[in-house]
C-alpha cells in the first residue's frame, strides 16, 4: 500500500493530534500513581504513530520510547523531539529484559495483527513489565453495531474486530493480577439520556475500548490503584438497549392511559 495514502488516511480518520491527545488523558489516573512508585520507570509504545501518547507521557515525567514501521508517522514524532525508532515493535519487545518496563502500550494495533501475534505480545509484555506495571491495549469496539459492521472496515489494513470478552480472557489467561475493560469515546449526551432512538442503540455504544492489565505485585503497591480499577467507564450496548426498551414501555403505558381516558369520555 502507498505509504503516503495510509498516512493521509490515518490523519483524516483518526482525527487531529489535539483530539487524540485529549482522548488519551483518560489513562492518566492509571499512569500517575505508577510514576510515583517508579520515578525512573520507562514506557514502550508499540505502533506509536504520530506520538500523541508519547508526548503526554513525556509531559507527565514518564520516560517513553515509541516504535513504528511508518516513516511518515515517525517524522511527526521526531519533529517533537520524542524518543522513537523504526522497527517491528513486537520483535523489539522480545529483546527487553525481564521486569524492566513500567508501561507497555499498543493503541489500535491489535486489530492489524494475527491472533497468534497478539498472544505472543501479551505473553512478552507480562515478562517485561515490572511488578505492578501496566499493559494497555486499545482497539475498536465491536459492541458498537455501526463500528462492527461498517466503520471497522474503512481501514483496509484491519483484519477483524476483537470482542472485549476475548481480549479480557487472553490477558487474564497469561496471569495478570487484574484486568479492566474501559469503554471509550462515547457520546456523553447519551449516558444519562432517556430519549434513546433505535439509531442510538446501533451506533451509540462506546466506539473504542481498551483492556488495561496490571502485573502481580505486593498489596501495598496494588492498593494505590484500587479506586481507578473499580470505576466504570463508557457506555455499553446493553445499557442503550435497556434504555430504549424503557422508552418504548413508557410510550406504551402512556398510550394505554390515553386510550382508557378516551373510553371514559366516550362512555359519559
Amino acid at each position: 500500500m502507498n505509504k503516503l495514502f495510509y498516512k493521509a488516511f490515518e490523519d483524516k480518520q483518526r482525527g487531529s493530534r489535539e483530539m487524540i491527545k485529549k482522548r488519551v488523558n483518560v489513562y492518566l489516573p492509571f499512569i500517575l500513581p505508577l510514576k510515583e512508585i517508579y520515578p525512573d520507570g520507562a514506557a514502550l509504545d508499540i505502533g506509536c504513530g504520530r506520538g500523541e501518547w508519547l508526548e503526554l507521557l513525556k509531559e507527565n515525567g514518564v520516560a517513553a520510547q515509541g516504535i513504528d514501521l511508518d516513516d511518515g508517522m515517525l517524522e511527526d514524532c521526531i519533529e517533537r523531539n520524542l524518543d522513537v525508532l523504526k522497527g517491528d515493535g513486537f520483535a523489539h519487545l522480545k529483546t527487553q529484559k525481564d521486569d524492566s518496563l513500567t508501561i507497555i502500550s499498543a493503541f489500535h494495533i491489535a486489530e492489524h495483527i494475527t491472533f497468534e501475534t497478539l498472544n505472543t505480545f501479551v505473553s512478552e509484555a507480562k515478562r517485561v513489565l515490572k511488578p505492578g506495571g501496566l499493559l494497555i491495549i486499545e482497539t475498536p469496539n465491536p459492541e458498537n453495531i455501526k463500528v462492527a459492521t461498517e466503520d471497522f472496515y474503512l481501514d483496509p489494513t484491519h483484519k477483524k474486530p476483537i470482542p472485549s470478552q476475548l481480549l479480557y480472557f487472553l490477558v487474564d489467561f497469561y496471569g495478570f493480577e487484574r484486568t479492566k475493560v474501559m469503554r471509550l469515546q462515547e457520546n456523553k449526551s447519551l449516558v444519562n439520556s432517556k430519549n434513546i432512538s433505535l439509531f442510538d442503540v446501533m451506533s451509540g455504544a462506546s466506539p473504542d475500548y481498551s483492556v488495561i492489565a496490571q502485573k502481580t505485585a505486593d498489596d501495598e503497591l496494588l492498593n494505590h490503584f484500587e479506586g481507578v480499577f473499580s470505576r466504570n467507564f463508557g457506555l455499553s450496548l446493553e445499557t442503550l438497549a435497556n434504555n430504549f426498551e424503557d422508552r418504548l414501555s413508557m410510550a406504551e403505558a402512556k398510550a394505554k392511559q390515553a386510550e382508557a381516558k378516551a373510553k371514559q369520555v366516550e362512555s359519559r
